[in-house]
Order: C-alpha cells, then structure tokens, then sequence
C-alpha cells in the first residue's frame, strides 16, 4: 500500500466520519434527548440509572397531554432538569382530597384520576389537601412515588416553556428496553 493510497483510504473514512456527524448531530441535539434518572420521584415507572430517549420535537406541533411523562427545566433552578408526569392541563382545577386526584375542565366537567401507575396505598400517602386552578400555558406534574416526590405540590406550576420534551424510551437497563404510551384513564 503506497503513501497515495493510504491518503485516500484516510480521506475516505474522514468523509465517511464527517457525513455521520452532520447526520447524527442535529438529531441528537434538536430533534431527541437523552436523560439519566435520579432519585425515586417515578417509581416504580422509572427507576435511578434508567436511561431514557427524550422527544423534544414533538411538542411544536402538538400540545402536553396529560400522563405523558416530561422533562422540564425545574422552575426554580433552570439549569437542572426533572422527570414528572402530567397529572393537570391549562385551564383545569386540580383538586387533591386525601391523596386522591379530581380534574375539573374549563367547562366544569369532573374525573376523578384513576392512576394505573400508583403502587401506593392512598392510606401511606399522606398527601396534604390542596387546590389550584391552572391559567393557560401551566400545567401541574407530579412524580409516580408520591411519598418522595418533589414537585408541582412542593414548587407550584410548570411554564409551557420550560418543558424540554416528553419520554418516549428506555434504552436501558436491557431487561426494561420499552416505549411508552399515555396510560388509558377511567371515569
């Protein structure tokens, strides 16, 4: 092999390396994320060390809804990110009464939250009381492990704009490889 050709084989891989990268770049910081789990705050959906793919495109050209789990810019510290799921949407009243969960829309239709994910007995909560109603663009979050859960009951309500995108995959540990769906929830 002469010096001409271990040029151009050099040459070859060096495009072959450059093509990858305009490839793989943008999608990688423009259109999915990746993000690490730490802490409890979503167990058992989530576990610390998961390591999950991020949409972040997706959300420009439709709205959050609600169970879909987020990655957000904590409110009161930006340059951290938390892993939650939707539980209210903009303009509806949240109504927290002994650990259970009703939605009241805009047009004063009631649910109560039937949460398939919660493995907690409503009775080892303890979940204080609370009410608020959402304005446009705020929405509230909370961890699937309530009893060690800091969020929207702890620092009040997410801004629209400081969602990052919504979890679409775990890519790891290899037993709990899985894409995820918004839960069905029941009247």
């Amino acid at each position: 092999m002469g010096i001409k050709s271990s040029f151009t084989f050099i040459w070859e891989v060096l495009q072959v390396v450059i093509v990858a990268l305009a490839i793989v770049l943008p999608i990688r910081f423009f259109v999915f994320q990746p993000f690490i789990v730490k802490g409890a705050s979503m167990e058992p959906s989530f576990r610390g060390g998961d390591y999950l793919i991020v949409d972040e495109i997706s959300y420009r050209f439709t709205t959050p809804q609600r169970g879909e789990v987020l990655v957000f810019k904590y409110p009161l510290d930006k340059t951290q990110r938390f892993i939650k799921r939707i539980i209210g949407l903009p303009g509806e009243k949240i109504d927290i009464v002994g650990g259970r969960i009703t939605i009241t829309s805009a047009v004063g239709d009631k649910k109560l939250l039937n949460e398939i994910y919660i493995t907690t007995p409503l009775s080892e909560m303890a979940l204080e009381n609370n009410t608020l109603t959402l304005s446009s663009g705020e929405y509230y979050v909370m961890g699937d492990n309530r009893t060690h859960s800091f969020d929207s009951r702890n620092w009040g309500v997410l801004k629209e704009e400081d969602i990052v995108g919504r979890v679409i995959f775990r890519a790891w540990p290899p037993l709990d490889v899985s894409f995820f769906s918004i839960p069905q929830y029941s009247q």
